[in-house]
């Protein structure tokens, strides 16, 4: 028998699959929001919402849901790059310290770098003049 905490994270892994193969936001950024009020602390779902957010333009919905997702793990790279991209969009400071703490996380494990990488690329795709992600982009040397 499955919980409802199980069930939710089935949910959240069909709404990353969706997301990535390509289905539009915003039939997926719901699911995230859902995710989000039953299980507040889901630091990734967070992470995603940002995300979608930031790709839609929703600036400050977008350093919201990313001050969550650092707040409930620090040490998640990709929640330091969206709260970066966020603090930029909505011109508030504090963005050089999130980026240190990235390229200290890419030295220290290797395949962050890799991962950001696919990240960045997947952000042009869907925002292709993202000014924020080209400045990112530049401060992580890649």
């Amino acid at each position: 028998m499955m919980t409802k905490i199980d069930d939710l994270e089935s949910f959240f892994n069909n709404a990353l699959s969706r997301y990535q193969s390509g289905e539009d936001i915003l039939e997926v950024i719901d699911d995230f929001k859902q995710i989000t009020n039953e299980i507040p602390n889901h630091f990734a779902a967070w992470t995603c919402l940002s995300w979608l957010y930031l790709i839609l333009k929703k600036n400050d919905d977008g350093l919201f849901a990313a001050k969550q997702a650092v707040r409930l793990n620090s040490q998640d790279p990709q929640a330091r790059m969206n709260l970066a991209l966020a603090l930029l969009a909505t011109k508030n400071k504090g963005v050089r310290d999130h980026i240190t703490i990235i390229k200290r996380l890419m030295l220290m494990l290797p395949d962050v770098e890799a991962e950001l990488r696919i990240s960045v690329e997947d952000g042009f795709t869907r925002y292709p003049e993202w000014p924020e992600m080209k400045k990112v982009k530049s401060w992580l040397e890649f």
